[in-house]
């Protein structure tokens, strides 16, 4: 006599799509983001006379400034470490939905890149002004963050490629082009500008905005990917 099959539960698409530590790697990449907007904001408002339009958003974390500390490691840091949890989830997510491995990692490495580079630039704090190159500290803080931003916008770019042949994904790939080229167009006239300072923050934080609010933007939709 054969003996009854055991009954098997339904898994739901979220719980098979979705494990927990993979729900919290995706829910870093809506924290991230948040964070870094915020702490700027924060930051700025209790810099009286501060200048976001002239002005690099690392003064905010300048050494010797009142809001060092909390720009440097709720800013920089923080964020940068969110950033780089939401890169572990993003290679496990879409690995599962699209064909490309390579391409998957290779983003998911770039996405982690912006995150180190963030934790970066806030160990290693500008001098004020961010106006001394000589300084090794200063160095390394530039050298971080050019790292945060290339990385970033090369991840967009590439995304644009690696969303393209999955139809979940698809209304991502012309969104993360033009976040990819947007976020280089304004680094361009950030750099473009450092001579005269004219617009110069805007331009940093235009760039940042654009590039940041991507990682918020997949994060969201991957999220939903699973429950789908």
């Amino acid at each position: 006599m054969p003996l009854p099959r055991p009954v098997s539960r339904p898994v739901s698409h979220r719980q098979a799509h979705q494990p927990p530590l993979l729900r919290l790697g995706l829910v870093c990449g809506l924290l991230g983001p948040a964070l870094w907007a915020a702490a700027i904001a924060l930051a700025g408002e209790l810099r009286p006379g501060f200048d976001h339009v002239g002005q690099y958003i690392s003064e905010l974390g300048e050494r010797g400034s009142t809001t060092e500390l909390f720009m440097r490691f709720g800013g920089f840091v923080g964020s940068g470490v969110l950033i780089a949890g939401y890169a572990a989830a993003f290679q496990a997510t879409v690995a599962r939905v699209t064909a490309r491995p390579w391409l998957t990692l290779l983003v998911a490495a770039l996405i982690a890149a912006d995150g180190i580079g963030r934790i970066g630039a806030g160990i290693f704090p500008c001098e004020p002004g961010c106006a001394a190159p000589e300084v090794i500290s200063q160095r390394l803080h530039g050298l971080s963050a050019t790292i945060a931003f290339l990385s970033l916008a090369a991840a967009a770019l590439l995304s644009a490629v690696l969303f393209r042949r999955d139809t979940k994904l698809r209304p991502l790939s012309i969104y993360s082009f033009a976040s990819g080229c947007t976020g280089l167009i304004f680094l361009a006239l950030m750099s473009a500008s450092e001579a005269t300072h004219i617009h110069t923050g805007l331009h940093e934080r235009l760039a940042s905005g654009v590039l940041t609010l991507w990682v918020f933007v997949t994060a969201s939709r991957l999220r939903k990917l699973g429950r789908t």
